[in-house]
This record gives C-alpha cells, structure tokens and sequence, in this order.
C-alpha cells in the first residue's frame, strides 16, 4: 500500500521537460566531410560515459519544466583533451542540475578528430583541434538563439559553460570578433586556451572562473589566460579552490570544488541572468 502511495504521489509531482537532441548542420558538418572515423560510446570510464570519433555533432536539450523556467539558458561543452568526450560527468549530470533549478541547459557534443593510440598525442595542435568544437559551439548559439521562445530561453540570457578541452571551446566563442555571435556570459571550469594565447578584445562578455590549485593538467593555462584578461581590463569571477585537482565536473569529493555549481548559480543571479530563490522567513 506504501508502494501505491509513492507511485501516486509521483504522478502529481511536476516534472522537467523531456530531453530533445538535434544535429547541429543541416548537412555534413563543414569541413569535416570526408572523415571516416566511427563515433563510440564508452561506459564504465574513470570519468564516467564518454564519446569517442565524434564526426556529427548534435545538441540535448534538458529544458526545465514551464513553471520553473527562469528564461536563463547554458550551452555544456564536455572536457575530454579533444580526445574525447566526458558526456556524463560534464555533460549530462551538470544539464540535470542546471534544469532542475529552472535553467535551460544544452549538452554540446561537438566534433573531435579521431582517437589514435592511448592518451594525448605528444605533438596534439590545440588550436587546430579545437577549431571544429568552435565551429560547432557557435552554431548551437545560433541554433537556441533561433529556438529561443520555444526552449524558453530569453533574449539576452544565453551561456556557454565548458570544461577543461570545452573551456578551450567556450572561450574561443566569447573571443569573436563579430559580438553577434558571442555567448552572452561565459563559465569557464579548469580550462582555457590551451594553444597561443589569443588576442583579448576591449569588451567580453561576463566571465566566470574555476580551477584547483593542485590541477596538474591546466594550471599554467589557466593562469596565463586569467592574467591576459585582467591585462585588458577584464574582471573575471574566479573561484580558485585550494584542491580538487583536474576534472571535478559533478564528483563529490569531499573538497571545496565540490560547491562550484552553487557558486556558479549565485554569480547568475548576481549577473541578473537567474532571479533570486525567495528567502526564507
């Protein structure tokens, strides 16, 4: 009897809204045609689920339920070395919790050039492999910018929130030169450009910032992107932990990295793009 009363009790719980995935390009991807690689799906990783191979990109959909929406949106670019992709652990776990909180969220899975061997190729050109998850970053923009009012994402409130490879990624669209295409705030979570520092234009959109500082893979990275930033005149949010090392993504680990999504959701809505919770009397 207990059993029946859970199950009925669920059925008056309001709940988020489906997941949709879409393919980004109407056709093949541009550029990226004539390779022949074989996209795989690989579970039980010490990261969680990843994607290998990626040649078609696509974008999930995790919209909040109607009641909940806040009208913010945040596109989710996966870490990976661009050798991969941590779809769970940086992609879907985040999209979950973003939703649950009324905020429309969209996991990238933008294109990688194929995996040879085991690890990062020693000789891996950063810039060069990042060049088609920028493509694709800019045109999910493009894509929930012309979905707004059917995902309920609201003028002027669309993000991109990317880990360590797809901070590379959500970087290089907050650096465009046409400010049409830009995000209209940006998270970046232990990553940055990794390949030649980039030109730092006057005006950037909002910019957060996390890392550990015993991060072994992206620290000097991190912090000369941090610094160039603050060299033009940037003031990014950042919240350097003392440990949590590289890829904490969603992992509880029992370290002050794990409070990052709450922060991250405090500086929206000290950036006005995610209405305060009511305070409790």
């Amino acid at each position: 009897m207990r059993h029946l009363f859970a199950i009925v009790l669920l059925l008056f719980i309001p709940c988020a809204r489906a997941q949709t995935t879409v393919r980004l390009w109407p056709g093949a991807a541009p550029g990226t045609g004539h390779w022949a690689q074989h996209e795989q799906t690989i579970t039980g990783t010490p990261v969680g689920t990843i994607i290998i191979n990626v040649t078609e990109p696509t974008l999930t959909a995790y919209l909040p339920d109607k009641g909940k929406a806040t009208g913010a949106g945040v596109i989710i670019a996966p870490g990976g070395a661009f050798v991969a992709l941590a779809v769970g652990l940086e992609g879907e776990n985040v999209a979950r919790w973003l939703q649950q909180r009324g905020i429309a969220a969209f996991v990238l899975k933008y294109r990688i050039p194929e995996k040879r061997g085991q690890g990062i190729p020693d000789d891996m050109d950063m810039d060069a492999a990042a060049k088609y998850g920028t493509q694709d970053a800019l045109r999910a923009l493009a894509l929930v910018r012309e979905h707004a009012m059917e995902w309920g994402v609201a003028p002027g409130k669309l993000g991109i929130l990317g880990f360590s490879a797809g901070a590379m990624v959500a970087s290089n669209t907050a650096l465009q030169s046409d400010v049409r295409t830009r995000p209209d705030f940006v998270a970046l979570l232990y990553g940055a450009p990794f390949g030649v520092m980039p030109a730092i234009p006057k005006a950037l959109p909002p910019i957060f910032m996390a890392w550990a500082q015993d991060d072994p893979v992206a620290l000097p990275q991190i912090e000369r992107f941090h610094m160039a930033l603050d060299a033009a005149g940037m003031k990014p949010e950042a919240h350097i932990f003392a440990t949590g090392g590289h890829g904490f993504g969603m992992k509880h680990q029992g370290t002050s990295s794990d409070h990052w999504p709450e922060e991250f959701r405090d500086w929206l809505v000290a950036r006005k793009f995610v209405p305060a919770e009511p305070s409790t009397p």
